[in-house]
């Protein structure tokens, strides 16, 4: 349980679902951990670590803006010396959108702004002071919507392929700097961004129905993407750069067909 002993990490979107979860590992496995989300709820998670034994503190700050985003970086240094790893997570999903023919600019914006910009000011700080120690980790919350279409609606899935995109150019912008950047791409996981998909299904009888479009014919739980963002952070991945790794129970794996071998 010390995969990340010694080590400061910033982790957004704390407040709850992967976020929580990726948080709580980060801190049980020996990080000082700087949760950050826009509501009060991230205190919650920061109690919960302190009740575990763990070390963190929370910070209400919202990611799209680069003031908010200067701060939770210079918190993180200012209180704990340091920062070896951010897990830029914070994310909406755009919530119940029209049709995609009329969506609005501001539908866009108000995606855009927290899951592509709220991540490019996440790695543009966090750069900052990990360059000068020639050493840090950066993990962004990307999606299997960012891969394929279907999996979301237009602006969340436009937002999340460029934080793929995004991963791999700031990766190749910080060539020879030792600074590591990495995506995640989640599939369907029980968290509250998800909540409507899974009432719906237990309102109709059908949540053993969810994720069975995956070779493991289940959706995932926030520890799992948490623990994807552990090994990303940690010393383990040290040679994983500009790269996006689908947690999807496979769905990404195989273009849609009517029958497999085995069903």
């Amino acid at each position: 349980m010390d995969r990340l002993r010694g080590k400061v990490a910033i982790v957004s979107g704390a407040a709850s679902g992967i976020g929580r979860a990726s948080a709580k590992l980060f801190a049980a496995e020996g990080a000082s951990v700087v949760a950050v989300d826009r509501v009060d709820a991230v205190n919650e998670t920061v109690k919960a670590i302190k009740e575990a034994g763990g070390t963190a503190l929370g910070l209400i700050a919202d990611v799209s803006k680069e003031e908010d985003a200067a701060r939770y970086v210079d918190t993180a240094v200012k209180e704990f010396g340091k920062l070896d790893a951010i897990y830029a997570n914070a994310g909406v999903s755009g919530g119940a959108q029209p049709p995609f023919f009329e969506l609005t600019a501001e539908h866009w914006r108000q995606v855009l702004d927290v899951n592509l910009i709220g991540v490019f000011l996440a790695i543009k700080h966090a750069a900052r002071v990990m360059v000068p120690n020639k050493k840090g980790s950066i993990v962004c919350t990307a999606s299997v919507a960012g891969i394929r279409s279907g999996a979301g609606g237009g602006p969340y899935s436009a937002s999340k392929a460029g934080v793929i995109n995004l991963v791999t150019t700031a990766a190749n912008y910080l060539t020879g700097t030792n600074v590591r950047v990495n995506a995640i791409c989640p599939g369907i996981i029980e968290t509250g961004m998800t909540k409507p998909i899974f009432d719906y299904a237990k309102q109709r009888g059908t949540e053993d129905r969810i994720g069975q479009l995956n070779p493991l014919k289940r959706y995932g739980h926030p520890e799992e993407i948490a623990y994807t963002a552990l090994f990303l952070a940690s010393d383990e991945a040290s040679y994983v750069n500009g790269q996006h790794l689908a947690v999807d129970g496979g769905l990404t794996s195989s273009m849609p067909v009517t029958g497999r071998i085995g069903r």
